[in-house]
């Protein structure tokens, strides 16, 4: 069928893939734009898989400041290239990554840098609450399994749903870009203030203190 120029400008526009893919995308659909984008997105999903494992060394670090200068967030995102690290996308992605982390509070990057201890902590609370139901050992264990992932969606970046959207997590938020720019891209570290954080425990600790002193 006949795929009109403007047609491919669009899908360009919007997925940022190059002019011959977003023609084979339509012509793959039958000329129908959200099925095209659909077939484009999991393309480069797929793609974006196999870059994975090179190296990303370049990128920025953002200083994101947010609700009135109550909470702020300092984060690295890595790229394979300096290039990439200027290009308008990466800085959106970061930015909403910055934002994402102001505003639900992430604990870790990934599960892999949640303790063990912090992990079996959890799950011995879930065996207690679990078993208060009477259940079965079998079904205790699944509903302990459960909980413990829900925890890792909870306290993990990469694993909670992009605020912004919902439907996408901030880890398929990063594969998506990482199809859109063509380089590995990932989330090194960040750190996230709010105004007076632990300040009450310090003074807590700090009464505490003194009150042993003048035993």
């Amino acid at each position: 069928m006949e795929i009109s120029a403007v047609a491919v400008k669009d899908l360009r526009e919007k997925t940022g893939a190059g002019f011959l893919d977003c023609k084979k995308a339509l012509v793959e659909t039958k000329g129908d734009f959200d099925k095209a984008l659909t077939y484009l997105r999991e393309k480069g999903l797929a793609a974006a898989q196999k870059k994975a494992s090179r190296v990303a060394s370049e990128g920025i670090i953002n200083a994101y400041i947010h609700a009135g200068g109550k909470v702020g967030v300092l984060l690295e995102v890595n790229c394979e290239t300096d290039f990439v690290a200027r290009t308008d996308g990466f800085a959106a992605l970061v930015k909403d990554i910055s934002m994402h982390i102001a505003a639900l509070s992430p604990q870790f990057v990934s599960r892999g840098e949640v303790p063990a201890s912090v992990i079996e902590n959890e799950r011995q609370i879930y065996v207690v609450q679990a078993k208060e139901s009477g259940k079965p050992e079998q079904v205790i264990k699944k509903m302990v399994d459960g909980k413990v992932e829900k925890f890792y969606k909870d306290v993990c970046l990469l694993e909670q749903p992009f605020v912004k959207n919902p439907d996408v997590t901030i880890e398929k938020l990063v594969i998506e870009a990482v199809a859109k720019l063509g380089e590995n891209i990932s989330v090194r570290r960040f750190v996230r203030f709010k105004v007076g954080e632990g300040l009450e425990k310090k003074a807590v600790d700090f009464a505490a203190e003194v009150a042993a002193l003048t035993k």
